[in-house]
This record gives C-alpha cells, sequence and structure tokens, in this order.
C-alpha cells in the first residue's frame, strides 16, 4: 500500500513536468498555450452558467412542489409488490439530474438505514452505477452549442435505468435482503 500512495502523490506533479518538459523539446510555447487554455476555460464556464442556473431550478421546484413526495406515494404499492424498497425512489429519480442532491439523499438514507442495511448497500451501489445525464448534457452540450440532444438524452436515461436494475439485482444477489 505504500508504493500506491507513493505513486498517488507524485503521479500528477510527475505528469505535469513530462508535458511541460515534452512540449519545450518541440518548441510549444507551453506558458502561452496554458493561459490561452484558461481564457478557453473561462469563456466555457461563462457559458454554461445559465444551462447550470436553470437545471438547479427546476430540481428545487421539483422537490420543494412536493411532487416527489406525490410520486412515491402513487407508486408505493407497486414497487411494495415486486420487492423494491420505495425508499431508494428520490434516489433513483434525482441521480440523473444532480450529483450533489443525489449525495446528499444517499447519506440520509445510510444515516436513516445504516451502511450496512439493504438500503444502505443499495444506495451506495446506486449512487455509483448511474450518472449525472442531466447534468452532463446540460454542461457539455451546452458548452459546445449543441441544442439537439434528445437521442443522447434517451440513450443516457436508458443507461441510468439499467444502472438501477443492475443496482438492485447485484445487490440482493450478493447481499440479499438484511
Amino acid at each position: 500500500m505504500q508504493v500506491v500512495s507513493v505513486i498517488s502523490l507524485w503521479f500528477i506533479p510527475v505528469l505535469i513536468g513530462f508535458i511541460l518538459i515534452y512540449g519545450t523539446i518541440k518548441r510549444v510555447p507551453t506558458y502561452e498555450s496554458f493561459v490561452e487554455g484558461g481564457k478557453e476555460g473561462i469563456k466555457i464556464a461563462v457559458s454554461i452558467i445559465p444551462f447550470l442556473v436553470g437545471m438547479l431550478v427546476a430540481i428545487s421546484v421539483f422537490r420543494a412542489s412536493g411532487a416527489l413526495e406525490y410520486f412515491m406515494e402513487f407508486i408505493r404499492p407497486v414497487l411494495e409488490a415486486i420487492g423494491i424498497p420505495p425508499d431508494i425512489v428520490p434516489l433513483a429519480i434525482i441521480r440523473p439530474i444532480s450529483g450533489s442532491a443525489a449525495l446528499g439523499i444517499t447519506s440520509d438514507l445510510i444515516a436513516v438505514h445504516g451502511p450496512d442495511s439493504f438500503i444502505g448497500r443499495l444506495a451506495s451501489v446506486l449512487q455509483g452505477s448511474t450518472d449525472t445525464t442531466f447534468y452532463v448534457l446540460t454542461v457539455y452540450f451546452g458548452a459546445v452549442g449543441i441544442r439537439k440532444m434528445g437521442d443522447a438524452l434517451k440513450v443516457g436515461l436508458l443507461a441510468d435505468l439499467i444502472g438501477i436494475i443492475a443496482a438492485i439485482v447485484v445487490v440482493t444477489l450478493i447481499f440479499g435482503r438484511i
């Protein structure tokens, strides 16, 4: 384990040093290239702010309006009939939208049910099995100006659904119902 710690400590500085030395050998103006990249990064950050604000407002409205709780109560009987804990639904819904909100829900589920409970384990696996599809599409597609993202959204949400199903199946098979 000591070797891994040393490698992880030195990897980034050595990589940066290598890039700078290689660029200098190839006669690339490394400092100027760095500054230009920084300028581009700031421009991109400013250009995606409206997309991020819109997404965060939509998340807040969805949660504050009570729509999430209403939806949970509506589907609770179906979920209980097929053996899926209803407590996991908010995480499954919010995870494709916001990583930080999903992390908050995961933390709450673990605090309430415990890290070694079925729900705690399922929340942990679900957190790592899906992605923030709406965030990724908003930020990356917005940064490069792509407006038509329907197919990418469908594929991303399908991948999230498969991740949710796989998480439930894997946690049930490995840990069973605790």
